[in-house]
């Protein structure tokens, strides 16, 4: 069996695939699935070299921000992984970003519970009265609390993930693990 390796951008992306995987009953290891944050979309060169085609030879797929889509698809071409569109080539493409994806899922509501249930709503509640923020809608003040706070996207990854409603994810989160 070849060895699947998924490129995301995040930490907190890593998170979010593993826990949708477990949730499913995948077995990565048992299926020599490994999930590899890569510090950013415009890293994804590094390791195309060490995983793609060139190098180890893995199969390969991924997610990424609609915004770094472009650079994606640019790199597989040169890689060597194929040329066509991103689902094409097992790279699922998120509108803004994953933490976007889980909040419009689930609905604000069912998040802004999830901060309550880990005792910062308040902290929520005072992101929000910030000038920068008032007006805003409130799924851009969530992402915006999600990544203000160093760890706090990893930590509501699995949180958000682990809320879904069975069988409900994210339509690019839930064909990525599909396609393992």
């Amino acid at each position: 069996m070849q060895a699947t390796t998924v490129l995301v951008e995040g930490e907190s992306d890593r998170v979010a695939v593993e826990t949708l995987a477990r949730r499913v009953g995948r077995d990565l290891t048992a299926e020599r699935v490994t999930v590899v944050p890569m510090g950013g979309a415009t890293s994804i060169v590094h390791f195309l070299d060490r995983y793609g085609p060139g190098g180890a030879d893995h199969r390969l797929l991924g997610l990424c921000d609609a915004g770094e889509s472009s650079v994606i698809a640019r790199a597989l071409t040169r890689a060597g992984v194929g040329s066509g569109s991103l689902a094409e080539l097992g790279f699922h493409v998120c509108h803004a970003d994953l933490e976007d994806e889980l909040i419009r899922c689930l609905g604000a509501d069912a998040v802004l519970d999830i901060i309550a249930a880990q005792g910062e709503l308040a902290s929520f509640r005072i992101l929000q009265r910030q000038p920068a923020q008032r007006g805003r809608p409130t799924t851009a003040q969530l992402r915006r609390f999600f990544g203000g706070r160093s760890g706090n996207k990893v930590r509501y990854a699995r949180l958000l993930v682990d809320a879904l409603p069975a069988g409900q994810a994210p339509e690019p989160l839930a064909r990525l693990v599909a396609s393992f």
